[in-house]
């Protein structure tokens, strides 16, 4: 979550991955999928709300937290509920299921006991799926693609752990006064880790090489010390001789071997289940009445020294520090606008984009997860109450008001010309993947593949892994009936000549090829879909800013 935020403040999204997942695993007191003759006495939530989620930019499912007697899922598609239920975590070890299984995506709030466990929790989460969506699924087995660690030479270059502190794998901050073209590294320190959950934890960090799950066959059952570092797949192709490859870095630094390998690994099956789930309880407001409305514990606001650099901070243990930051950039996270959409706010003045300022909030304990869920050794904060939470702070401390209205801004329309896809099989999931682009064309860094995924869906996930190019919303007017299933591959903004996406094609006009070889996301979309994305005037709902201070009210 930490990664994602400071992502959607720096408006770069490089890739957007689906479908990553790790194999199946089980939890002490889990019980077996219907049907089987281990399964226990369901164990019941008290009550849940499960309504539809907000509609977001990037949305991700972001859940299994129990925070403050609840337990909470948000932009969750089905697969990801039946993923957290039965303890596979993600996507791609669920299999069958109708076309929509990873498409519509849903909130569920849910009021346990006192005391409740995650283990727990994921079997009323099963007792849930199965009432309220009359879900039934089976085990079984498929040949999965996944990247398998091993350690051809033994434990090789990793160092014994003392065993103290923490597990965990920490990303380090860039070097002090880097320059501003420097190539980034990742550069990760890891302590007290087995291999098992460095396998989980390479695999997030390095989502941009690793799009399918990483498997531990190391054979090594100790925890151990060790640095790690690497070229992000994005910046490979700049850095030349000077980059490094995660399957390098893993090979040279460590002594292991990443390798994609094919073979049979359990998965589960899903049998049958119902697109809406039942209605909620009448009395729900009277059960589970709302929890007041979530704020930091204490927080400072402060103008940030001429001199200050940005940079540093970002989500903490119990809160979160920024500085040296324009006001603007907090806000368009707060309230999910992209930041170089200029047209999504209306009515801003002109210093909230040059004042800098320091943030600093500390989260109270009852609104931090409680249990055992961490990443990177941090406790996460369910991310749509820290949005929540910063808006609910910007418009104290900067007597913000707003309203939203429909004014004309820059869109997107998608239009047929020759179509070029393949009409997909109506069975298949709705879903697509995406990857680095070939290994003979670095050039082209960008690759998604999707299948039976219909044209309106197309056009509403384009920006969310074209974020170079596409910043405004994209409406499709293709005529172009039922799923489709296509491949397209381009290159991102910081590919491009000049660092910077081209602008895109007005109705009736064509783009020039770029002659180092790079493809912009709409003249990949034209020759390998045989479409057009045509940018055009439409209202479309803005951010109006009625009233902000420029100087935060007193700390």
């Amino acid at each position: 979550m930490r990664l994602i935020f400071g992502m959607v403040l720096s408006g770069a999204l490089a890739s957007v991955v689906f479908g990553q997942s790790v194999p199946p695993t089980t939890t002490p007191g889990e019980t077996a999928p219907q049907g089987s003759a281990a399964a226990k006495t369901p164990v019941n939530f008290e009550i849940a709300d499960i309504h539809p989620s907000a509609r977001r930019r990037y949305p991700f499912f972001d859940g299994g937290f129990l925070v403050n007697g609840r337990y909470l899922l948000r932009q969750a598609t089905v697969v990801d509920l039946i993923a957290t239920a039965y303890g596979q975590k993600d996507s791609t070890y669920v299999h069958g299921g109708p076309s929509w299984l990873e498409w519509d995506r849903w909130d569920v709030i849910a009021k346990v006991p006192p005391g409740t466990t995650e283990a727990t929790a994921k079997e009323m989460l099963r007792s849930l799926l199965a009432q309220r969506f009359g879900l039934v699924v089976h085990t079984g087995d498929a040949p999965m693609p996944a990247y398998v660690l091993t350690a051809p030479t033994g434990k090789a270059k990793l160092k014994d752990s003392d065993g103290t502190g923490d597990a965990a794998c920490k990303g380090q901050p860039p070097p002090a006064n880097q320059a501003a073209d420097a190539i980034p590294q990742a550069v990760i320190t890891c302590h007290n880790e087995t291999m098992e959950k460095f396998a989980d934890d390479v695999h997030m960090m390095a989502g941009g090489y690793l799009t399918n799950p990483v498997v531990d066959s190391t054979g090594l059952k100790g925890a151990y010390d060790f640095d790690l570092k690497w070229t992000p797949r994005g910046a490979l192709s700049r850095a030349g001789a000077d980059g490094i490859s995660i399957f390098d870095a893993v090979d040279k630094q460590l002594g292991l071997k990443l390798t994609l390998e094919t073979a049979p690994r359990p998965v589960l099956i899903v049998d049958s289940v119902n697109e809406t789930p039942t209605p909620n309880a009448p009395d729900l407001a009277t059960i589970m009445p709302p929890l007041p409305p979530v704020q930091f514990e204490v927080a400072t606001i402060k103008p940030s020294a001429p001199d200050e650099k940005p940079g540093g901070g970002g989500i903490q243990r119990d809160g979160l520090t920024f500085h040296a930051l324009p006001l603007k950039m907090l806000i368009d996270f707060a309230w999910d606008l992209d930041p170089n959409a200029t047209e999504q706010m209306s009515g801003a003045p002109k210093w909230l984009d040059s004042d800098k300022i320091d943030v600093e909030a500390k989260v109270g304990s009852d609104n931090m997860v409680q249990g055992g869920s961490t990443m990177q050794g941090i406790p996460p904060i369910a991310l749509e109450d820290l949005r929540e939470m910063l808006k609910q702070l910007l418009i104290e401390r900067f007597e913000i008001k707003t309203h939203t209205d429909n004014l004309p801004e820059d869109a997107y329309t998608l239009v047929a010309v020759k179509p070029k896809m393949t009409k997909a099989d109506p069975t298949e999931r709705a879903r697509c993947d995406v990857g680095p682009g070939p290994a003979d064309r670095p050039i082209m860094n960008m690759l998604v593949k999707c299948q039976n995924v219909t044209m309106a869906q197309a056009s509403e996930l384009f920006p969310t892994f074209a974020a170079w190019y596409l910043h405004y919303p994209v409406v499709d007017k293709t005529g172009l009936e039922g799923g489709w299933d296509f491949t397209l591959n381009w290159s991102s903004g910081d590919h491009m000549p000049g660092a910077g996406a081209p602008p895109p094609p007005d109705a009736g006009s064509e783009t020039a090829s770029d002659p180092n070889g790079a493809v912009s996301f709409y003249d990949a979309v034209s020759k390998e879909l045989g479409l057009k994305l045509v940018k055009e005037k439409r209202p479309e709902p803005v951010l109006v800013i009625d009233h902000i201070d420029e100087q935060p009210t007193p700390n």
